[in-house]
């Protein structure tokens, strides 16, 4: 019902203009995160963001409440509310690199809207926004609200989500468009431990005296670093050249004195897919391991990691907890953190873990494993998330997806975390179409409009079909 009328309703030229002013008005206010100050939790972006959309929903007619600036909510009418879409106003940093516009100077050019937020997750919020106004317009008559719930922390931690959820209840269904068509409705879980190692202070050489390996927890470490002392680069360019070859790597070497720097160059990639990228912790620990290095505290705990986590073992093998299962896929390992001192180290991974992995078959094998070595890991597990595809609320979406699009609906598991990843039985719907790239959280972001309206249309439907 009503698809003829909701066709009609957005290939009208004015709604076009419409959702590229909607979402360049929010564009243009600078929403990341920064300190908090006197009723601004995330700093003044945020918070400055969310009053904008909420002046805008307001002028189209809805009804808003501002939630101590942790997040907004834009309600379609006075009903109990079935149906929550969960959307967020802050945005990651800049960055370099800008070429077609600045960040936060939207610009259309080819069908295509660039600026920060554009994609991620401001072009959606107010796709969602419009399709609220679509059934408004339309006079569709509902049994039920759906409430529009507008974030402001999803980059950095949801505490946006947390307050909100601490003050109001869940609602029996709810998505969030800040991922990608046709649905995933697996999000698996994740294991991070904290693993450490001590030992006394050093004299004998050739030894490792510091190492420094990845900057972010989600990141596969393009390079890794260390300083060797008592070997010089002559000795040690054979062992580089032989690395290389196993790796795929590059080292870099410089002397300084009686200390050696060596600089391993890998890949970076994103925590959830780290076969798509080289390594360089782990790179960097194959060379240290080959090297002619004392028999020391240092270098046995260098070897101990290298056992654990040898070069090219993105599934969690060497360290007991590889496993997989039908519907969820295969867990993924990222050795992402590492520093090494004088008397000691500590690193961090990055597991993302299938349905079947529990703290018997995942963290209690991991800690004994560290055990054997003389390491000690602390971390929980995070569980992983999961609504049945035979939900109405998954049938109901994968539907509405195919009405407007004409391709097939289907569910899809990831490995990264998505903004519905703690609300129950949520799901991510929208509102990229597969195989499109809008460079989110890059350099000249940028949307498809023509996209956007249609994810406009699939969302009518959906409020439709829900609240009715």
């Amino acid at each position: 019902m009503y698809k003829q009328q909701i066709e009609a309703y957005f290939n009208d030229p004015r709604r076009r203009a419409e959702l590229v002013e909607h979402i360049s008005r929010l564009v243009r206010v600078r929403s990341v995160r920064e300190d908090a100050q006197p009723g601004m939790p995330f700093g003044p972006g945020p918070a400055a963001a969310l009053d904008e959309a909420l002046k805008l929903s307001s002028e189209l007619g809805f009804a808003v409440k501002n939630y101590d600036n942790y997040a907004g909510t834009v309600d379609l009418n006075d009903k109990d509310t079935i149906l929550h879409i969960l959307c967020h106003l802050d945005v990651v940093g800049e960055g370099t690199g800008w070429t077609v516009t600045e960040p936060y100077n939207p610009k259309e050019v080819d069908g295509m809207l660039y600026g920060r937020g554009t994609d991620d997750d401001k072009g959606p919020a107010c796709a969602a926004l419009m399709a609220m106004q679509a059934v408004k317009d339309l006079g569709v008559p509902l049994k039920h609200n759906v409430r529009l719930i507008l974030g402001t922390d999803e980059e950095s931690g949801s505490e946006d989500l947390a307050y909100y959820y601490s003050k109001e209840p869940y609602a029996a269904y709810t998505f969030s468009p800040d991922a990608e068509f046709p649905l995933i409705n697996i999000e698996k879980g994740s294991y991070k431990p904290v693993f450490t190692k001590s030992w006394d202070v050093e004299e004998a050489t050739p030894r490792v005296k510091e190492l420094h390996g990845g900057f972010r927890i989600n990141v596969l470490p393009p390079e890794a670093s260390c300083v060797v002392a008592g070997l010089s680069a002559e000795a040690a360019k054979p062992y580089c050249d032989a690395a290389a070859e196993r790796t795929g790597a590059a080292y870099e070497l410089k002397e300084d004195g009686d200390d050696l720097h060596i600089l391993c160059k890998g890949k970076g990639a994103h925590a959830s897919t780290p076969e798509e990228g080289n390594n360089a912790i782990t790179a960097l620990l194959d060379l240290l391991c080959a090297l002619p290095l004392a028999k020391v505290g240092s270098t046995a705990a260098l070897h101990a990691l290298n056992a654990l986590f040898p070069h090219g073992d993105c599934a969690g093998k060497a360290l007991g907890i590889a496993q997989s299962d039908e519907i969820s896929g295969s867990l993924t390992l990222a050795f992402s953190l590492l520093e090494v001192t004088p008397t000691g180290l500590s690193g961090q991974f990055d597991s993302r873990v299938p349905i079947c992995a529990n703290e018997e078959n995942c963290k209690q094998v991991a800690e004994a494993s560290f055990a054997k070595f003389g390491l000690s890991a602390e971390g929980d597990m995070q569980e992983p998330h999961h609504t049945p595809a035979d939900s109405p609320l998954v049938k109901t979406l994968l539907n509405c997806y195919e009405q407007y699009t004409g391709n097939k609906g289907e569910c899809l598991a990831i490995g990264g975390g998505t903004y519905v990843h703690e609300i129950p039985g949520g799901v991510a719907f929208g509102c990229c179409m597969p195989g499109f790239n809008g460079n989110m959280h890059g350099a000249d972001e940028h949307t498809c409009i023509a996209d956007q309206l249609t994810a406009a249309k699939i969302f009518t439907q959906a409020i439709i079909d829900l609240c009715s």
